[in-house]
């Protein structure tokens, strides 16, 4: 009699702190894992709308070289070597990768 008293009580505390250990749970998922994506994209969006003639980059490819000419159409013509140029789209630049070779290099990533 003791014995089943003392479980239906256990079965009741574990009602409330299921779902409270759920929301715990879904909370640390969204600030370790979904935020942190969500503005590391909103960062890399910027960068890509930031960039102009002279800038140096870094594709995802990992082909460096300078911006020679930002066209209209969401390309980018880029000078990989003293008179060697490639027709490349804005969403293949790297923002860490570009960062870094900045930072070597000395020059001023705009943030």
């Amino acid at each position: 009699m003791y014995l089943s008293i003392f479980l239906q009580a256990g079965a009741a505390t574990s009602s409330w702190t299921t779902p409270i250990m759920m929301g715990g749970m879904i909370l640390v998922f969204y600030f370790f894992m979904i935020r942190p994506q969500a503005k590391k994209a909103k960062d890399q969006k910027k960068f890509v709308a930031e960039m102009q003639k002279g800038d140096k980059i870094v594709t995802i490819a990992g082909i460096h070289g300078t911006i020679n000419k930002v066209n209209d159409d969401g390309t980018l013509l880029l000078e990989t070597s003293p008179g060697s140029y490639m027709k490349i789209e804005r969403s293949t630049i790297s923002m860490e990768w570009t960062a870094n070779v900045n930072k070597v290099a000395g020059v001023d990533v705009k943030k």
